[in-house]
């Protein structure tokens, strides 16, 4: 009996842990992916000329409506996202609150 005990045990264990990670995995994943090469350069230029300052800290496609997505920190510490069409034209900016807190854990900050 102590071996069946200690079986079944170890296979609710499996099943919890492989319960969790599914559960992160679906809670984290999404049809993102961030832009390389030749895309990357032309989101980058084209977010760029839209925001008219800043560097870009993050890019990606395949996000909702937008075809590419790209967040530019600004001078002043803000960041924009700026989301592009297909041929790399602006289809609508928007503050990017997600990157709001980024400066408190520990980032340069003009003080």
């Amino acid at each position: 009996m102590r071996t069946k005990t200690k079986i079944l045990a170890a296979t609710a264990s499996a099943l919890v842990i492989a319960g969790a990670a599914a559960t992160v995995s679906v809670a984290t994943g999404s049809d993102e992916c961030p832009l390389e090469g030749g895309d990357l350069d032309r989101a980058t230029s084209a977010a760029l000329a839209h925001t008219g300052e800043g560097t870009v800290v993050e890019s990606e496609s395949g996000d909702g409506g937008a075809a590419y997505e790209v967040e530019v920190r600004l001078d002043d510490g803000s960041v924009v996202e700026v989301q592009l069409d297909d041929r790399f034209q602006v289809t609508g900016s928007s503050a990017d609150d997600d990157a709001s807190g980024e400066n408190e854990a520990g980032g340069d900050t003009d003080d």
